[in-house]
């Protein structure tokens, strides 16, 4: 298979990436079932790029359903270190506008029916997850959003909501009282699962709505999000495809070597089905 160092999860509104050349698609079975879709290959400036659109093509797959274990496997056997994610939000601070871009640097979890481990039967890890993004990768999107003239905020709490339905007006004035700048519903457990994989992940945070904390809002629909997101994603593609060319081969941050003491169960216990449906997590420190 080709291999691709930089993947891009395209959410809401971003099923493709039009100047991609020497375009493969790719369908890939792994351990914990099929991606929400093949997998697009290709280059980007000159760069191995792999793209999942998260919710697979015509947005068929709800926010629960979607197959992150697999998504997340999927793109580390082609070889990616670096996913660059794209994803809808409704936001809680009157300066963060709809049309806006946030960079994320923090998560709040409040999703309810997802898996958000690789590990388990029989094999414990326990991963750092204090700085849930990568701090450089992250960097990389705010410089690359300045630069096209996006409207950018770097830094910020995004909540995960379970979803699909959108807050309800107590939610929202809930996490807006926590001090929360964005909310959406695909962060999680995206994020967990990059640092399981030892990936750097961050999140381009396209905000499309104030949520429903204020009474003069309009209703939070569908229709209103696809009208802005529309707007957003003709930037966030300037800004893939400025960074890609920005994003360091040689990676020093923590996500690198994530599980590298994080892995609690000892080797000799850790059954063989086990080791064998994780090796490509886990073979850098565990033999197989």
């Amino acid at each position: 298979m080709p291999q691709a160092r930089i993947g891009v999860i395209g959410g809401t509104g971003l099923y493709n990436i039009e100047e991609l050349s020497d375009i493969e698609e790719i369908n890939i079975d792994t351990p914990f079932g099929k991606p929400s879709d093949s997998i697009i290959t290709g280059k980007l400036e000159g760069i191995g790029i792999a793209f999942l659109p998260r919710h697979g093509k015509g947005h068929r797959i709800s926010p629960t359903e979607i197959p992150v274990r697999a998504n997340i496997y999927a793109l580390k056997s082609l070889g990616v270190e670096h996913i660059i994610a794209v994803c809808s939000a409704g936001s809680f601070k009157q300066e963060i506008k709809p049309g806006d871009l946030l960079i994320p640097d923090q998560l709040i979890d409040r999703t309810r029916n997802r898996i958000s481990t690789f590990f388990g039967n029989g094999i414990t890890v326990h991963i750092a997850f204090a700085e849930p993004f990568c701090p450089v990768l992250s960097q990389t999107l705010y410089q690359a959003a300045k630069e096209v003239g996006a409207a950018v905020h770097l830094k910020g709490t995004y909540v995960a909501m379970e979803g699909p339905a959108f807050s309800t007006r107590a939610e929202s004035r809930l996490y807006r009282s926590w001090g929360a700048d964005i909310i959406g519903m695909t962060a999680l457990p995206e994020a967990k699962l990059a640092r399981e994989a030892e990936i750097c992940y961050a999140i381009i945070g396209c905000v499309t709505d104030y949520d429903s904390w204020r009474e003069t809002s309009e209703t939070v629909t569908i229709d209103t999000i696809m009208a802005v997101q529309r707007r957003n994603i003709d930037a966030t593609k300037k800004i893939i495809k400025l960074a890609v060319s920005r994003i360091p081969e040689q990676r020093s941050c923590e996500c690198a070597t994530a599980l590298k003491t994080a892995i609690v169960t000892a080797p000799g216990l850790i059954p063989a089905e086990q080791k064998k449906k994780l090796n490509l997590l886990i073979s850098k420190y565990i033999a197989g």
